[in-house]
């Protein structure tokens, strides 16, 4: 059966050739980025203030990593060595998070609030990442690395849930109730 994105399209082979080119280069970009993440995220874990918040980006941290490892098998099952390219966006994310800390008093719910924010920005712009590159394998015929790349999309929104949790539950109504 072919599939809805298949139909009436008459792949060439140099376009089938560009289209793993770029799947490639976004497979290098978001290999930077959670690399960069990884190094990024005990610094945010040390500015928490909320224990919660800071198991929830301790936990996830652990998922980056596996994440990571996860990205090196996606390249090879597609026959591709693992190497990254830098990720503008994720560098100008983690600026933004680590302006954010500065922005905040330490030891504030307040701050608690900028870190999710931040953390949040990350995760969305990942989610988008992982969706894109998982559907395009699955346009290519990756089915192994479709499989890999949509369990870390899987993580990736079952992060941002969390961190939405943690601020709903607790960090906003703290924040609020702080005074300067």
């Amino acid at each position: 059966m072919k599939t809805k994105a298949s139909k009436n399209v008459n792949r060439t082979p140099e376009a089938e050739s560009a289209l793993k080119e770029l799947f490639v280069d976004e497979l290098k970009d978001i290999y930077w980025a959670e690399k960069h993440l990884a190094t990024a995220l005990p610094k945010i874990i040390k500015g928490a203030t909320s224990e919660e918040l800071k198991n929830t980006i301790s936990t996830h941290l652990e998922e980056t990593k596996g994440q990571i490892t996860r990205l090196e098998s996606v390249f090879e099952s597609i026959g591709e060595k693992a190497a990254a390219k830098k990720c503008l966006a994720m560098e100008g994310l983690l600026k933004e998070a680590t302006e954010l800390l500065s922005d905040t008093d330490k030891g504030t719910e307040v701050r608690d609030v900028a870190i999710i924010s931040a953390a949040q920005k990350v995760e969305h712009y990942e989610m988008a990442s992982y969706g894109t590159l998982r559907t395009l394998a699955g346009t290519l015929g990756f089915s192994e690395a479709q499989s890999l790349l949509d369990e870390t999309l899987a993580e990736e929104k079952n992060a941002d849930s969390l961190l939405t949790q943690v601020a709903e539950n607790y960090v906003n109504e703290a924040a609020a109730a702080e005074v300067e």
